[in-house]
């Protein structure tokens, strides 16, 4: 990076300046637009974005200690969990019991002080057992009967639904307007949900025997899918010796309400350049055995790929993977590390992936290896290019 780039972009970092460093502005002057990241203090006195994004980097540090008292590893896990909550997404936790699913999800939303609800889902389950339902009662004084809606457990900041494949596609259709539109529906009338709501849903890859499996019109809504793996020997001792203690570990609130619903919109105020958003869109649009683009084993193991849903959730969980790390701007890296988690449930294989034993992980991380490798976009002058870069 040229030396005088390098230190403009240094000294608003580490301290105030004055005026507002408007990248869009400076950017343009080498053709590169963004949208515009303060820096330092306003003049009359508020917090600028890049003093809220310190904040936001040195929380999830505190949150992650909070978590490490009650969970022993699963660090790449506890952080999608958040990347999606913070870019306002659902997540679905695929992995076998026993891994501390329930408890990740529970001790996280403590940490946001959030409410926190758990629905076991079973084969007799009813939509009106989850969202709630209209009870008819009588008015003691005036002797008239009315219907009165009683919320059901969907009404909460964060819910785990716990094993969703094992419930009919009715309620799981409950549960996802739920999930999409904030609301639910009762006797005519809609009931808004809680906000921030977040559906983090559990699934067991190994037992199919009396399950529903989502379609793929339904696995679409969830931000990410999140791989829950066994812990390594090192890890599992630890938790084996953790259990010997007298009392569990308890995790302490890091962040108020009010600081979560800030962080979320300094999320969505964090500038992307175009040769990221670029990136992103020929990755997805590689996935697509129909595209020109898409190489020789995406066209023998896929049979449809990731639509514009996909590039919009993996340049909102980038931005937000980039703010818990103190970066002002996206790079690319920020792609490559949350592009699995985002396109590997939205890839529906042929066949022949399951004859070569080809997962849909092996055949992103492939792509990815393909797309990255090319020669990269070139700016037409100016060091500022490699502040975008990082």
């Amino acid at each position: 990076m040229p030396e005088d780039d390098s230190r403009l972009f240094e000294e608003s970092l580490n301290r105030g300046v004055p005026e507002k460093f408007d990248l869009e502005e400076n950017a343009s002057e080498h053709k590169q637009g963004s949208s515009n990241v303060e820096r330092g203090s306003d003049s009359d006195g508020s917090e600028s974005d890049i003093e809220c994004l310190r904040r936001l980097s040195q929380a999830w540090q505190r949150i992650r200690h909070e978590l490490n008292q009650v969970i022993v590893g699963q660090n790449e896990v506890l952080e999608e969990l958040f990347v999606a909550m913070l870019s306002s997404g659902h997540a679905l936790l695929v992995g076998v019991p026993g891994l501390a699913k329930t408890l990740m999800v529970r001790s996280l939303a403590q940490t946001l002080d959030l409410t926190f609800g758990r629905i076991q889902f079973t084969p007799d389950l009813m939509p009106a057992d989850i969202t709630g339902t209209e009870v008819l009662q009588e008015d003691r004084q005036t002797g008239q009967r009315l219907f009165q809606f009683r919320p059901g457990p969907v009404f909460v900041n964060v819910l785990l639904a716990d094993e969703i494949n094992r419930t009919p596609p009715k309620t799981q259709a409950a549960l996802l307007e739920a999930m999409q539109e904030r609301q639910v529906t009762a006797g005519g009338q809609r009931h808004v949900l809680p906000n921030p709501f977040f559906v983090l849903a559990t699934q067991n890859p190994i037992e199919q025997e009396g399950t529903y499996p989502l379609p793929e019109a339904q696995l679409d809504r969830f931000l990410l899918q999140i791989r829950v793996d066994y812990p390594d020997a090192e890890e599992e001792f630890e938790i084996l010796r953790q259990t010997n203690r007298a009392e569990p570990r308890q995790v302490s609130q890091v962040i108020s309400a009010s600081e979560w619903s800030e962080f979320q919109g300094l999320v969505r105020r964090i500038p992307v350049a175009d040769y990221v958003l670029e990136y992103a869109m020929r990755l997805c649009r590689a996935t697509r055995p129909q595209d020109a683009s898409a190489p020789e084993q995406i066209r023998k193991y896929v049979q449809w790929g990731a639509g514009p849903r996909a590039g919009q959730a993996l340049v909102m969980a980038a931005k937000a993977r980039a703010a818990i790390h103190g970066q002002p701007v996206v790079g690319l890296e920020d792609l490559r590390a949350l592009a699995p988690a985002v396109l590997r449930h939205r890839l529906l294989l042929r066949y022949t992936a399951e004859a070569d034993s080809k997962s849909a992980d092996d055949i992103v991380i492939e792509l990815l290896d393909q797309i990255f490798s090319e020669k990269e976009p070139q700016p037409a002058v100016g060091g500022l290019w490699n502040v975008f870069k990082r």
